[in-house]
């Protein structure tokens, strides 16, 4: 029997990335990816990819009962990538976000619970803890989500386990800090303010510029899930840090620094209502499994910021209109 995973969400930042990983490490596996391909899902992630005998995409919904239930019914492995994810957006209006993040847990939940898959990884955020003045979150953490966006993702990681303890499906949750790399939509802070900076714009800094988050290269939070897929106990949680602890100040400098600007581009800019002053993870649990991160923050900010260098066309038709008639105001073109 082949053996096949669903990814749903795979056309998302994070998804491809694991999608175009998981393939080239273990070539004797299949992969069917299931995403709606919203704003923030993108089938140009996975170009290069998408003629591989071993990968085969479905657009469709992860709410959608029938369509969860068929594909489900195709694999034995099932990881939730699926997510509304921006927090900005869930404070502007968060219904999409329970929809999504909750619900749409509980449909492929139930799937898998129906088609008996051998093991389920949700895909969960260090947001879910909450801000931390001092010290690191562990596993067994209260959650004290601050954002519907994180208060949806800490539902849908109880409702995980909530399957593994009644009903006994094997479930693993990850909880990773702030993921950066390439192909990660440019609303997001690093892909923001590379963009950005690139083009001369203003960076919009939030309140006093101190907020602190742990970063992680997006290929070694795909390496833990792959670990976590292979050597990971069903009911456990496992976080996925980087180590890297910078306040946004601090970040921006390096990309500032790294494409040659200076400081006058930093635009500070009122604070977002309930923003999480700090996060840090300690992931002594899956480093007991063997997993270390294998990039260095300044060689990865790097590697990012020259990906988005190099793929222009890639993310400026993903930024927004007001943009667009900034770049014509500039150079006297529409860019496309």
């Amino acid at each position: 029997m082949e053996k096949k995973i669903l990814i749903t969400g795979g056309a998302g930042f994070i998804g491809s990335n694991f999608i175009r990983y998981f393939l080239a490490k273990h070539p004797d596996m299949k992969i069917i990816n299931l995403d709606k391909l919203t704003y923030a899902g993108n089938l140009e992630n996975l170009r290069d990819i998408e003629r591989n005998s071993n990968y085969s995409f479905v657009k469709g919904d992860i709410c959608d009962v029938s369509l969860v239930e068929k594909l489900t019914a195709q694999a034995q492995i099932v990881i939730n990538f699926a997510a509304c994810s921006h927090v900005d957006r869930s404070i502007a209006s968060g219904e999409e976000f329970v929809k999504t993040n909750i619900y749409g847990a509980y449909v492929l939940l139930e799937a898998a619970k129906k088609n008996n898959i051998k093991l389920f990884i949700q895909i969960g955020t260090d947001e879910v803890y909450g801000s931390i003045p001092t010290g690191y979150s562990k596993e067994k953490d209260s959650l004290m989500p601050n954002s519907p966006y994180s208060a949806s993702k800490a539902a849908a990681d109880l409702l995980a386990r909530s399957y593994y303890v009644t009903h006994h499906l094997p479930v693993i949750i990850t909880r990773s800090s702030n993921n950066f790399g390439p192909y990660q939509y440019p609303e997001k802070v690093i892909p923001l303010f590379i963009t950005n900076i690139m083009e001369s714009r203003k960076v919009p800094l939030y309140g006093d510029g101190l907020n602190v988050r742990d970063w992680l290269y997006v290929l070694d939070n795909c390496s833990a899930i792959d670990l976590v897929l292979h050597k990971g106990a069903a009911g456990e949680v496992y976080n996925i840090g980087g180590g890297t602890l910078l306040n946004n100040k601090e970040l921006t400098f390096k990309m500032l620094d790294m494409l040659g600007k200076t400081k006058d581009l930093i635009e500070p800019v009122k604070d977002r209502p309930g923003h999480d002053r700090r996060y840090a993870l300690d992931c002594t649990k899956l480093k007991d499994l063997g997993w270390l991160p294998e990039h260095t923050f300044e060689r990865a900010l790097k590697e990012t910021v020259d990906w988005y260098k190099k793929n222009i066309n890639w993310w400026f038709k993903l930024k927004d209109e007001e943009y667009q008639k900034y770049y014509k105001a500039q150079y006297g073109q529409n860019r496309v």
